[in-house]
């Protein structure tokens, strides 16, 4: 996954890309943040990993292009692997259906940034792989157990319209609540509404990427979206991306960019008051689909 903003002030086009921090944007905002429990160690490491997956980590010398976050799965967590065990039959157990999955087992860290140290020395190949989407964390004292996993498409992911609608709605629900996106607090956002101009732009961008097996921002000629969204008629203040490829339905993707402190933040800005969504399929590739979220303020 991946998440971009772009903010206007006058004649000036003013850029802030969420790949590492909130995205910026003018104005001045004073939030009292309300007091939140502590992560939890385990969420603490999906969140590392995340961010570790969308640095273009280098792995044995090797390069690798942001991956996108993992989405975590509830079918993922307190499994039993036995040493020597069949990973697809532990999953399908639990009812979960992989097209591709792996476990990575450690004992010793003593919370989740010493596990995230071990992983991106011993794992980083594993944990920076493009083609898993979901991710499993269950923690017992000392020994971590971590299952990432490509699922089988939803049966009823529906047109891309229905999807992106219920985008919305879970993204609504999302901004309802205060949270933490990584260390950044969050108090409740306004509710969004849906933009048809911003969706076209969401569908042709994830048509694009579905077409090219190209995971990026940017689509054809190096257009952003920005550009992408002027060119369907939409006037903006501000805008928006996220992206993401591989989760099999709505709930998933949503997941996923709420388990990633840049996608989040870009899902819980108060600044953005539209949005758009939708998913392409292409199941010559290795994830079979591309979703794009397109935020946007009005002139």
């Amino acid at each position: 996954m991946k998440a971009r903003a772009e903010q206007r002030s006058g004649q000036r086009d003013l850029r802030r890309y969420a790949l590492a921090s909130f995205p910026l944007l003018a104005g001045a905002f004073v939030f009292i943040w309300p007091l939140q429990a502590a992560e939890p160690e385990s969420d603490r490491l999906v969140s590392l990993i995340n961010e570790f997956r969308t640095s273009t980590p280098v792995c044995a010398g090797k390069r690798y292009a942001d991956a996108g976050a993992l989405a975590p799965a509830p079918e993922l967590k307190g499994l039993e692997l036995p040493r020597g065990g069949d990973l697809q039959t532990v999953l399908k157990a639990a009812n979960y259906h992989a097209a591709a999955a792996q476990a990575i087992v450690l004992s010793g860290p003593r919370n989740a940034r010493r596990a995230m140290d071990v992983l991106a020395k011993q794992y980083c190949e594993d944990i920076a792989q493009p083609k898993f989407s979901q991710i499993g964390v269950t923690r017992e004292g000392n020994t971590w157990r971590i299952v990432l996993a490509q699922p089988l498409l939803a049966q009823n992911l529906g047109s891309w319209r229905e999807a992106g609608q219920e985008i919305l709605r879970l993204t609504n629900e999302a901004r309802a609540v205060a949270r933490s996106c990584g260390q950044q607090p969050f108090s409740p956002a306004p509710a969004l509404s849906w933009n048809t101009r911003l969706a076209e732009t969401a569908r042709g961008h994830s048509a694009d990427m579905a077409r090219r097996n190209a995971f990026s921002h940017a689509g054809r000629g190096g257009r952003e979206a920005g550009a992408r969204a002027e060119a369907a008629g939409y006037e903006w203040r501000a805008i928006g991306e996220n992206i993401a490829t591989g989760q099999g339905s709505p709930q998933r993707v949503v997941a996923g960019w709420l388990a990633s402190p840049t996608h989040c933040a870009n899902l819980m800005n108060p600044r953005f008051t539209e949005m758009g969504a939708a998913y392409a399929l292409n199941m010559h590739t290795g994830t079979g689909i591309f979703w794009t979220q397109v935020f946007g303020t009005p002139l």
